[in-house]
């Protein structure tokens, strides 16, 4: 089976501001870059056939790091990019909080019913993962391939492949530091759409 090493992208201005970031694309922060180095450093024993990126520029910088002490290239593809949260997008969480409790809070304890305003919701997500999934499944019968995504993205893959709790994903929205997970024999690659997509 095929085993998933799924690499969270390093820290942004907008995660040490607590703002809320989705699909605004902006570059590691001085802090991510070193906390990228020291992942990529502990990462170096893992032997990958593959790295894969969205196409943001925090992951693909995430990506472009971890792959040199992984002796690989950064393959992109745009249907990894990150959940779109629409008009949340550039906004303090605590401005949600504070502006919008009951939305707040449906989207903490039931996000799967919380669709952002003009944004995406978590099962067209988790569809657009699938996809991915499924295709890349098909290309690596065997081994460990990477996924370099960036939250909240990264906690539906693990929400997919582990069937677990998307957990706090206001907290997510703005992770602070980059974090890798090694997901072994991943399942639902199994029964993932197959739709052909574009790398």
């Amino acid at each position: 089976m095929l085993d998933i090493l799924l690499i969270r992208a390093g820290q942004t201005d907008y995660d040490t501001q607590g703002r809320i970031q989705g699909t605004i694309d902006l570059p590691l922060n001085e802090e991510g870059k070193l906390q990228v180095a020291s992942l990529s450093e502990q990462l170096g024993q893992h032997a990958v056939a593959a790295i894969y990126a969205g196409p943001g520029t925090a992951t693909q910088e995430t990506a472009e790091l971890v792959a040199e002490f992984l002796h690989q290239k950064v393959k992109s593809n745009k249907n990894l990019k990150n959940l779109n949260l629409g008009l949340w997008q550039g906004m303090l969480v605590a401005d949600v909080k504070s502006k919008q409790p009951k939305v707040y809070r449906k989207w903490l304890e039931n996000p799967e019913s919380v669709c952002p305003p003009e944004g995406e919701t978590l099962q067209a997500a988790k569809e657009r993962l699938q996809d991915v999934l499924a295709k890349l499944s098909k290309k690596h019968k065997e081994g460990t391939i990477a996924l370099v995504l960036p939250e909240p993205l990264a906690s539906v893959l693990v929400h997919l492949l582990r069937d677990a709790d998307f957990g706090n994903l206001w907290q997510c929205c703005c992770q602070s530091c980059p974090a890798w997970e090694l997901i072994p024999g991943s399942q639902p690659l199994a029964i993932a759409n197959s739709t052909p997509i574009e790398e």
